[in-house]
């Protein structure tokens, strides 16, 4: 964790989750999020439990070695676990501790669709707009509902970005 978050005005993406487990779909969304907004790196931050979720099916060891075995040569996203460190699941709290070790980060925060029907419901959310970007991807079923969403309609365009790319239609509850 040392070599992260060094760079003055670096541009990095967060993908948080419980990787429950890691597919193809976030890697490829991580992949596009690199290359379009030129971000340094990107971190799947894995959670042991989504907040609005059910028990994660696979135990976080096990999700963290799969979500490392499915990036394989992508060197450029980091697997952390940061809910030991900071005593606490919440999004908001995460993007404190990292902007507390370089206040000038660019963040760029990732997420699905299915996510953004929900996200006004996530704790301090305008706080996570206001602190950074907010890429969403679009995932099957999800474009309408999310683009009527409270959160789109509040937010609009300032930080949120909708994101076109060619969709893996694939989740990690079909692949449980």
């Amino acid at each position: 964790m040392k070599k992260l978050f060094k760079k003055k005005n670096e541009k990095i993406g967060i993908l948080g989750g419980t990787f429950d487990p890691a597919h193809k779909g976030h890697l490829e969304i991580s992949k596009k999020a690199k290359q379009k907004y030129k971000l340094s790196y990107i971190i799947w931050a894995i959670t042991k439990k989504n907040p609005f979720k059910k028990k994660s099916k696979i135990k976080l060891i096990t999700r963290i070695k799969l979500a490392k075995k499915i990036i394989g040569i992508n060197k450029f996203i980091k697997i952390k676990f940061f809910e030991d460190k900071i005593k606490s699941n919440k999004t908001i709290d995460l993007i404190n501790h990292i902007k507390k070790k370089n206040k000038k980060l660019n963040i760029h925060f990732i997420m699905g669709a299915d996510n953004l029907i929900q996200f006004h419901r996530w704790h301090k959310w305008k706080s996570i707009s206001q602190k950074c970007n907010i890429l969403v991807f679009d995932r099957q079923g999800y474009k309408k509902r999310s683009l009527k969403s409270i959160t789109y309609k509040r937010l609009k365009q300032k930080n949120l970005k909708f994101i076109k790319f060619k969709k893996v239609n694939i989740s990690s509850s079909q692949l449980r």
